[in-house]
């Protein structure tokens, strides 16, 4: 055999083997758990919590917190990122209850107290059976689905299956695919992804408002990937630019409070366009400053 044939066929042995090792290392790559004992107690300063263990039907349980706020005007369920537990994504909770709404943030499979095999299905479906349980005591109308980086693909799903009242994505994907394929663009992701997450084409089924929150410095994901979800349903997206936030400094800036404020207590029915300029068209042969 010619030397070529021979580098051929070791460049395709490590090609393999590189995919393998992706394949069966991805869910460690994507996912930073942290665990928590069963009898550990979660306490926040000046915020009243809830405790809850839900049972799914393959038999893992799905721990989640309540943060209460006083004659609750709504729930906001709020999906995290991919790192760590609840233990340490609760103390972001004030930024609702401070506006009148109770929090509802779980831990997905593997993480805090929670159990089961992870996987994108399972965890689709555990979202699910904690949003019925929310509609059991909320009307869906006083549901604010939040979903943060990883979270937002699941909140999206939710969405598209779902009537909340808005739905709100902080610093989105466009699909983990995409976000994957920006650092090993040679691997068959479509093969090796298991969680390819498409929010893309999620969103497309998404009837409620709908609010985008993204930094311009996000070198995780890019802002240019709001800006691609946003002119997917331009008439019911809102984009909301943090000028200089990255991937986990948003709420370090006082304009990422003040995005949230206008969003989770503005009137979300339709501005009447009745008396504006909208349909007022510039004239493209005449100049203008």
């Amino acid at each position: 055999m010619p030397y070529w044939g021979y580098l051929l066929i070791l460049l395709l042995t490590a090609y393999f083997l590189i995919s393998l090792l992706l394949y069966i290392l991805q869910d460690y790559l994507l996912f930073k758990p942290e665990k928590l004992p069963a009898d550990f107690q979660f306490y926040y300063e000046h915020q009243e919590t809830e405790e809850y263990n839900v049972e799914t039907r393959d038999g893992a349980v799905i721990n989640g917190l309540r943060f209460k706020a006083k004659d609750p005007k709504g729930i906001v369920f709020y999906l995290k990122g991919n790192s760590k537990s609840i233990k340490g994504w609760g103390k972001f909770a004030v930024d609702f209850t401070r506006h009148g709404y109770d929090v509802l943030m779980v831990d997905y499979r593997g993480f805090g107290k929670s159990t089961g095999r992870r996987t994108q299905k399972a965890v689709k479906r555990d979202m699910q059976v904690v949003y019925d349980k929310i509609k059991q005591k909320v009307d869906e109308k006083y549901i604010i689905l939040y979903g943060r980086s990883l979270g937002s693909g699941f909140a999206t799903k939710l969405a598209s299956m779902n009537n909340p009242r808005m739905l709100i994505l902080d610093a989105p994907y466009y699909s983990l695919k995409k976000v994957a394929k920006k650092y090993i663009p040679f691997m068959p992701l479509s093969l090796l992804l298991k969680f390819p997450m498409p929010t893309y084409k999620w969103l497309k089924y998404v009837n409620c408002p709908i609010h985008i929150i993204h930094g311009t410095d996000d070198n995780l994901i890019p802002y240019k990937t709001s800006v691609k979800l946003s002119k997917i349903k331009p008439v019911q997206t809102t984009l909301y630019t943090v000028i200089g936030g990255g991937h986990k400094n948003l709420n370090t800036f006082e304009s990422y409070h003040k995005m949230l404020s206008d969003i989770i207590t503005s009137n979300t029915k339709k501005v009447s366009l009745d008396g504006t300029s909208i349909k007022v068209k510039h004239n493209l042969s005449e100049p203008h400053a």
